[in-house]
């Protein structure tokens, strides 16, 4: 993905956020979401495809990568 494409995406902080320095933000990407950490902006993007994003969702919402 081009730096053009990735400097006006929409990005968004995770709902879980509670304004700590780690963080992730995701966007739209038309073809695909964009994952980025927030402290670092401008560095490396991981894109993966609307399925992909939707199959890693699911598996989190089942609790299938809980750390705790």
């Amino acid at each position: 993905m081009d730096r053009p494409v990735l400097s006006r995406a929409s990005w968004r902080k995770s709902s879980r956020s509670n304004g700590v320095s780690n963080c992730v933000e995701v966007a739209g990407l038309g073809t695909g979401i964009g994952i980025r950490d927030s402290k670092s902006p401008a560095g490396p993007v991981l894109t993966v495809t609307a399925a992909e994003w939707v199959r890693f969702v699911n598996v989190v919402k089942a609790g299938e990568h809980d750390l705790n």
